[in-house]
């Protein structure tokens, strides 16, 4: 170990650390930088879903490659016959088709052909006049491109000659599919640069020092340029195709995690060069007490990232592994590359507040050591209080719901779902997002007549057939991915068992595959929840080699957890009027929350341990409080800044994320760190690190 720290720290050593770190970071950025697959963020459900088979089965029906756009027209009253006329032309008596209806501006994008001429139905007007809805079949493609491009086409041509006080949307499977992916057109891009720029100024107030932050702040943009790279890489790898969702946090994880790290090291390295000449010495001491520290808190995160590639879920195993790489990328910049940086510049770096050999350590008389000892005095009262504290906030969750509709998932909602609420308004609600039924053909007449009978649907349609299997569309009444919906496709699900065995009898469709996209994330909850806190104890065993502590920070960062969930949830419905939780926030939420969180105990108690074995158990802690105090808080408000970065993509889901994991940082660096756990370390004195009876009271 003093090898590698001399190696790392010394004079002639330090600068070919920072070569070889280029060099990585050379060959990241060419060999390795190969352009990336533009995608969308998809559900990634498993073979076994029901959903997925459907769709299988679907590929063996004639026009399985159809897909389907709908042109939505409405008045605020009913239509007038110079409307209505516009809208649906006249009937031609010699070709015996309608003619000259809107319809025809859209014949250049339909794959539909009747009597050999491209056709696109004449427009369907509602029961109340109000409405009108063009549908034009659309060949399918994965090309997001090509999708952009031809409902931006379709959105051009739409309103061309329209009649005044009248409003078109383009919405349907197409148009949503292009409005979700044009929301992470540029994303990275934007997360980029609000990110870099919080961490920036954050870094100059810490530091109060015109070089000083800048270090840290290009060593961890490299890292993250390194890390997105990388990480992509390996997901190809292995099969995965990262989407723009799973890069952007990529780059708030990493630019997160990686400067607390910096934070932790530059703060203990300003602390050992007031007693140490030797700036190189300094380093070395630095690392080695903060090191452990930062090795720990990286694999914690990890771990406990990599535990996703155990969800059902594809895009949660493409997170987890995406993001795993990026911290242990983080984590070996701080570890390696940044100390070598640091001692390669004078201790002139910190001006004007230049740490001087033999100067005022200002952490003894610090405002987080004068509170270690107001906590000491009274730390029953005080953690009593602060669980109180926590209790509260949780009972914000009381009543908490989950699941939003396709209309619900944006803050600001795009033409596609506009559209669908105006179709919502006059016709069936599921009319442009049919439920489909894959049935035997000699069971079709049972079918459509067990589907005509479940609450909630509004007509069965009878579609496609290859003779052995038939497609049955069912039209909800309910909107699309509401829980309304979701229901009544679980009731078709268990209605349609009544059919003879053998019977192919499977729901397909949006609402369906959101139905197994709930249950296959109530299963991963219930899997991944448990490992999450078995890692994160396994490691701070290790770390601590102790049991009581290891329980007793892990209770406090899980009821920070629900603390923040509660809060959350409360200004979700009194300040955003959020309908719901989307349902994937829960698990990815307690996962950022319980790995990010516990790292500012394990800084703290470390620290603890360290000071414990000069001055015992109460001392030690009241040491530590004043020596991480300051830089654990910078280090924790920066991570909650950074998490309430996601806040700039217009996804309900990520602004939930971003906010429940921005108040949890907040209370495990505010309140847990602060006045919880020194005050348990207080109550229990050595006992604090049972079974280890090394350390004094």
């Amino acid at each position: 170990m003093n090898g590698l720290l001399n190696f790392i720290t010394g004079k002639k050593t330090a600068p070919v650390t920072m070569l070889i770190g280029l060099i990585f970071a050379a060959l990241a950025f060419t060999v390795f930088n190969t352009p990336a697959q533009e995608t969308t963020p998809g559900t990634g459900l498993p073979e076994s879903a029901e959903s997925v088979a459907v769709t299988k089965l679907q590929d063996q029906l004639p026009s399985s490659d159809a897909s389907a756009a709908f042109i939505v027209y409405t008045s605020e009253s009913k239509f007038t016959e110079e409307q209505l006329s516009w809208l649906q032309g006249e009937f031609d008596q010699a070709t015996m088709m309608p003619a000259g209806g809107v319809a025809e501006k859209f014949v250049e994008f339909t794959n539909l052909e009747v009597q050999g001429s491209k056709f696109v139905p004449p427009a369907v007007i509602s029961e109340d006049g109000t409405t009108a809805l063009v549908s034009v079949p659309l060949a399918i493609t994965d090309n997001f491109e090509e999708t952009t491009l031809r409902v931006d086409s379709m959105r051009e041509v739409a309103p061309i000659g329209m009649p005044q006080n009248m409003q078109v949307f383009v919405t349907g499977p197409e148009a949503f599919i292009k409005d979700v992916g044009s929301i992470f057109d540029g994303a990275n891009f934007s997360l980029l640069a609000v990110t870099a720029s919080v961490v920036a100024l954050l870094l100059l107030i810490t530091y109060r020092s015109p070089v000083l932050w800048l270090i840290p702040l290009i060593v961890v943009g490299v890292a993250d340029g390194m890390a997105g790279i990388l990480a992509g890489r390996v997901a190809e790898a292995l099969g995965f195709t990262p989407d723009a969702s799973v890069t952007g946090i990529l780059s708030v994880l990493v630019f997160g995690a990686g400067t607390n790290y910096a934070l932790l090291l530059i703060a203990r390295y300003r602390e050992e060069l007031l007693g140490l000449a030797d700036r190189r010495e300094a380093m070395r001491v630095a690392l080695r007490g903060a090191g452990p520290a930062i090795l720990a808190s990286g694999s914690t995160v990890a771990v406990a990232l990599v535990l996703l590639l155990l969800a059902e879920i594809e895009g949660r195993q493409v997170l987890g592994l995406v993001s795993a790489v990026g911290i242990v990328v983080a984590m070996i910049a701080g570890l390696f590359i940044l100390p070598a940086a640091l001692v390669i510049f004078p201790r002139g770096i910190f001006w004007p507040l230049v740490p001087k050999l033999g100067g005022f350590n200002r952490n003894e008389k610090s405002l987080w050591a004068k509170l270690g000892k107001l906590v000491s005095k009274r730390p029953a009262i005080v953690a009593a209080a602060g669980v109180a504290v926590l209790g509260v906030l949780a009972t914000g969750g009381i009543g908490l719901k989950t699941g939003l509709s396709a209309t619900e998932i944006f803050i600001e909602k795009p033409e596609a779902v506009i559209g669908q609420e105006a179709l919502a308004r006059s016709f069936s609600a599921g009319s442009a997002t049919p439920t489909q039924m894959i049935i035997s053909t000699n069971q079709v007449d049972g079918a459509v007549s067990i589907a005509e009978s479940i609450q909630g649907v509004d007509e069965v349609r009878t579609g496609a057939t290859n003779g052995e299997i038939t497609q049955v569309d069912v039209i909800l009444g309910a909107n699309p991915e509401s829980e309304e919906a979701i229901e009544i496709v679980r009731s078709l699900r268990l209605a349609l068992d009544q059919l003879p065995e053998g019977t192919i009898a499977l729901v397909g469709g949006q609402d369906a595959t959101n139905l197994d996209v709930q249950d296959a994330t109530a299963r991963d909850q219930a899997l991944l929840v448990p490992l999450i806190l078995i890692s994160v104890f396994l490691i701070l065993i290790l770390l601590l080699r102790s049991l009581l502590t290891p329980i007793l920070l892990l209770l406090a960062v899980v009821g920070s957890f629900f603390s923040a969930l509660g809060a959350s949830w409360f200004i979700f419905q009194n300040v955003f009027g959020f309908p719901a939780l989307d349902i994937s926030v829960f698990i990815l939420a307690f996962l950022f929350l319980v790995a990010l969180g516990v790292d500012y105990s394990i800084f703290l108690v470390t620290r603890a341990q360290e000071e414990a074995r000069k001055h015992g158990t109460r001392e030690g802690m009241r040491r530590a409080l004043g020596a991480t105090g300051g830089v654990i808080t910078s280090a924790g408000i920066l991570l909650a800044a950074v998490f309430a970065v996601l806040g700039v993509l217009p996804l309900i889901a990520l602004a939930q994320v971003g906010t429940i994991v921005c108040l949890g940082v907040l209370l495990d660096t505010l309140l847990v760190r602060t006045v919880i756990v020194p005050s348990l370390a207080f109550m229990t004195g050595k006992k604090f690190w049972w079974p280890r009876k090394e350390f004094a009271d």
